[in-house]
């Protein structure tokens, strides 16, 4: 078989005690199946078969520091070369599971898994915790820890506070002086404007008077005229 060439070996030093052990080198998920071992001669006919299964211990986890994150820090532990499909948690001191941020696990061409979990380790919660990858059918696992210092995680300076608070009474008291600005400017205007009414209506009474004295002037010129005529008719 293609799958096999160079990778496998006889082992026939003890077969004339009816031993003979089957060596891979190289070993892959694929390899994982039946086996079956067939002795037989002129007189003798017997075969046995072997269930093989492929067990990866993967690489020690990795770790690390992604950047800061909801109120945290992201800290990502990646492993790879597992069979079957590993299982990965963070965990603290006292060895008790952390939820996780985000999992994600994939098999590579090859068959094999790998693995990359993430968590967000805040100020109050455990700032040491460790990364277990373990293969659930044999039971063994591979561990690494971190621990992260108070100084990485973020924090609010007193002087940002502090400048943020000022900066924020100073924009109000702004926005209520233009406020009052606007508000006695608007005041003016329909004061304005009412003024502008009571002259208009005091013009328009002048104008009444002057046109009412015109009319009264016209009339007393219209009276002279006519008793001046009747005084001329008369002579």
């Amino acid at each position: 078989m293609l799958d096999y060439q160079g990778r496998t070996e006889l082992l026939k030093d003890d077969i004339t005690n009816g031993s003979v052990s089957l060596r891979i080198r190289d070993i892959r998920p694929s390899d994982e199946g039946l086996y079956v071992c067939l002795f037989q001669s002129l007189t003798f006919f017997q075969d046995a078969s072997v269930l093989l299964q492929v067990e990866g211990l993967g690489s020690g986890p990795d770790i690390s520091v992604e950047g800061h994150q909801d109120g945290g820090i992201k800290v990502v532990c990646r492993s790879s070369r597992w069979y079957p499909q590993p299982e990965a948690q963070w965990r603290d001191l006292q060895g008790q599971f952390l939820p996780s941020a985000s999992e994600n696990i994939s098999q590579a061409a090859g068959g094999l898994f790998q693995t990359e979990i993430a968590i967000v380790i805040t100020e109050e919660s455990n700032q040491k915790v460790s990364c277990c990858v373990r293969n659930p059918c044999v039971n063994q696992e591979r561990e690494s820890a971190i621990y992260i210092a108070d100084l990485f995680f973020p924090r609010v300076s007193p002087w940002v506070v502090a400048l943020v608070v000022i900066l924020a009474l100073v924009i109000a008291l702004a926005l209520y002086c233009i406020w009052t600005q606007r508000r006695a400017k608007g005041i003016l205007l329909t004061e304005m404007e009412h003024e502008n009414e009571r002259l208009q209506s005091e013009l328009a009474k002048q104008k009444d008077l002057e046109i009412k004295i015109q009319i009264k002037a016209s009339k007393r010129i219209i009276i002279w005229r006519y008793t001046s005529l009747i005084k001329l008719e008369g002579c």
